[in-house]
């Protein structure tokens, strides 16, 4: 569904991503972890364009996302993005939130818009919330509205940069459920998440990246219980105080 390869990214002299391939098939869920700074984000942001790629190449179900003809519009459709900050806007109900993509983007009429806000909106359990504002929303339902206008626009690869890191803890169960539920259906998702615990019960696979490139990778019970990388051990127990 999403491939890279020799996905190269610098910042001057600063190389934040160097040759990174990665594949991610139908249907997985990965989750890639690591230090801060290792490029995790960058990577992300690259898939959907919110970043140049350097060098390297992008293909999202066999399209290269690079290629001078590739709608940006359509893309960002096709790779939903869900970010740390919920980026609602203040002036719309949850619903309203919903629907501008549907509306402005697809040119969807606005029965069919309302439609299918609520449809997605009732699928991470806020259906009574539609008319609120965001400012009568908890941050955890701040973030699932901003899922639902996501998953509104049929995505076919769903990127969670940090969905949850600007959450009260007590917030955050609501999100990783909606996360699991997308997982049951099948959607196709890549997370950067600090969320160890989610990690290792929910994701398919799990990358560690360090100084932008992937140092390992594999199914969740290798990588938390067994680590073959000296760098994958030392950040796993920096974690874990020991």
């Amino acid at each position: 569904m999403l491939e890279l390869g020799g996905l190269t990214k610098s910042f001057g002299q600063t190389h934040i991503l160097k040759a990174v391939d990665l594949k991610v098939m139908r249907g997985e869920m990965v989750f890639i972890i690591g230090p801060s700074g290792s490029g995790k984000s960058t990577l992300l942001r690259c898939c959907n364009r919110l970043e140049e790629p350097t060098d390297g190449k992008i293909w999202v179900g066999g399209v290269d996302i690079c290629a001078p003809s590739t709608n940006l519009n359509k893309l960002r459709q096709d790779i939903g993005m869900v970010f740390q900050s919920f980026n609602l806007y203040a002036h719309m109900t949850a619903k309203q939130n919903v629907m501008l993509a549907l509306r402005k983007v697809q040119k969807k009429s606005k029965a069919e818009a309302e439609a299918i806000a609520l449809k997605f909106l009732t699928q991470v359990g806020l259906a009574e919330r539609a008319d609120f504002y965001p400012s009568a929303l908890s941050g955890g339902q701040q973030q699932r509205v901003a899922i639902a206008r996501t998953l509104a626009l049929g995505p076919k690869v769903v990127l969670f940069d940090e969905p949850t890191s600007a959450l009260d803890p007590e917030l955050v169960g609501g999100v990783l459920q909606v996360m699991r539920q997308l997982r049951e259906e099948g959607m196709t998702m890549v997370v950067v998440s600090h969320e160890m615990r989610f990690a290792r019960d929910a994701a398919d696979r799990v990358i560690f990246m360090a100084d932008g490139v992937i140092v390992e990778q594999g199914p969740p019970e290798q990588v938390f219980g067994a680590p073959q990388h000296p760098r994958t051990r030392e950040f796993l127990s920096s974690l874990n105080g020991h």
